[in-house]
């Protein structure tokens, strides 16, 4: 039996994560916070690291509620293993990957992205550990 996904009331100024659907962009995440809700259900956000066109500010988007998930928790930890699923912050957003490898010299993660199929080195602080957002409550990934 299925369990009903719990609701997560996102409030003004709480900082949240957009999955986008834009075409080579898709299943990136991008941080943002929570301006308003509109009377019609949607919510106003403005983005972290996404600048408008003009690069002048932030971008500000319109989005359902549902197209938002909170930040996803930090694990402490020493050390990525083979194979693991993580997130990568790279392009101003976090892309799912895993680790392939490590560079011991300066250590650098090897971490292979399905999407594009692409195996790129990153250093230890732009990679997390990846959590799946499932019904209301964070998962770590298998």
């Amino acid at each position: 039996m299925r369990r009903p996904m719990k609701r997560v009331d996102f409030c003004r100024g709480k900082k949240v994560e957009v999955c986008s659907k834009e075409d080579g962009f898709v299943g990136s995440y991008y941080e943002a916070t929570l301006v308003s809700h509109l009377p019609n259900g949607l919510c106003v956000v403005r983005y972290t690291n996404l600048l408008e066109d003009d690069e002048s500010q932030p971008l500000t988007e319109t989005l359902y509620q549902k197209e938002l998930r909170p930040l996803p928790p930090r694990v402490q930890g020493s050390a990525f293993s083979l194979y693991q699923k993580v997130d990568v912050f790279d392009n101003d957003g976090w892309w799912v990957g895993e680790i392939t490898g490590r560079r011991i010299s300066d250590s650098h993660y090897y971490v292979y992205f399905t999407t594009t199929n692409e195996e790129i080195a990153y250093p230890y602080s732009q990679i997390r550990v990846h959590h799946d957002w499932v019904n209301g409550d964070w998962l770590l990934s298998n």
